[in-house]
């Protein structure tokens, strides 16, 4: 079955980075858009940043600036690059691969905590 594993979520201070890894199995990984979503809590998962099979990007307001998604067709990897962050982009992470078919698919999370 199709496995969508994060990874690299932890505690940052403000103003630092991390790096979230995002690694597929069993999916034809280069059709698919992938893309991160997160939740706060008590708020709704939001949109962050998604990937096209292209490669064309997109982010929330957000996070525009700050973040970088980038995809490794390869190794069937999606990776999500957060600098500057803020107390606010507490959150959990998740990675989602979707196709217009109607095929949409979801990790597990990732906890990200920027708190001094």
């Amino acid at each position: 079955q199709v496995q969508l594993v994060e990874s690299g979520g932890g505690l940052v201070q403000p103003g630092g980075s991390l790096r979230l890894s995002c690694a597929a199995s069993k999916i034809i990984f280069s059709i698919y858009a992938m893309k991160w979503y997160r939740q706060a809590p008590g708020k709704q998962r939001e949109l962050v940043a998604s990937i096209g099979s292209g490669g064309s990007t997109l982010y929330s307001e957000t996070v525009q600036g700050r973040f970088t998604i980038s995809r490794d067709n390869a190794k069937n990897m999606v990776y999500l690059q957060m600098n500057s962050l803020k107390p606010e982009d507490t959150a959990v992470y998740y990675c989602n691969a979707w196709l217009n078919s109607g095929n949409n698919y979801w990790g597990q999370g990732t906890q990200v905590t920027v708190s001094s």
